[in-house]
């Protein structure tokens, strides 16, 4: 399978909390919910095509347990983004031994790095990550990210957790595809394309 990050991010570089207030209050971050504002039904084409390729999730903690809050209380069969999480695999990297409540729910414990390198040698179209801050970070740190997906919202936050920290992997990526919606989300596709190339302005 494919592997697959799909991030909401600010034009800063933010991706904490952008569901709500009480999402992820960690290190004091009280602008959660940022992304609301912008939700339209373009944005939400997008997003469901993408869920429709879906064969199996793979998840943080937190994202998992807000996602478990209310997926499985939503059995609309058009509801693609419903019909997908409640019905494929998933699988949550926790670091708390867990006996996950939602059907088609695993918990990876230990070398969670090995076991998604595994994931990835499932037959299927995508094993899919959604938000997941923390575990996007360490997926692109190992270079276990086929394609990026980042919806990108026009706003600046002036704080909260990165997806690209510093001290970040370095690489560089191709862009695969790109999209707007009325309210100013941008998406872009991208793919790994090796290591960075440089070069130099300079008259020789």
């Amino acid at each position: 399978m494919k592997l697959t990050l799909t991030q909401f991010i600010s034009l800063d570089g933010v991706v904490q909390a952008p569901g709500g207030p009480q999402e992820d209050t960690s290190d004091g971050f009280t602008r959660g919910g940022w992304v609301v504002p912008y939700a339209d039904e373009a944005m939400g084409r997008l997003v469901t095509d993408w869920f429709a390729a879906a064969d199996a999730f793979l998840l943080g903690r937190r994202t998992y347990d807000i996602f478990a809050a209310h997926w499985p209380l939503i059995s609309d069969p058009d509801d693609i983004v419903a019909t997908r999480l409640n019905g494929q695999p998933k699988y949550v990297a926790s670091r708390t031994p867990r006996t996950p409540a939602w059907q088609g729910s695993s918990v990876l414990t230990g070398d969670v790095v090995a076991q998604v390198a595994e994931l990835k040698e499932s037959p299927g179209r995508e094993l899919q990550v959604h938000g997941s801050g923390d575990l996007a970070q360490t997926l692109l740190g190992e270079g276990l990210v086929d394609e990026l997906r980042l919806l990108v919202f026009p706003v600046v936050l002036g704080g909260g957790r990165r997806l690209f920290p510093e001290g970040a992997r370095p690489g560089a990526m191709r862009l695969l595809g790109t999209d707007s919606t009325p309210t100013g989300i941008v998406v872009q596709v991208y793919e790994p394309a090796g290591e960075l190339g440089f070069g130099s302005f300079e008259l020789s």
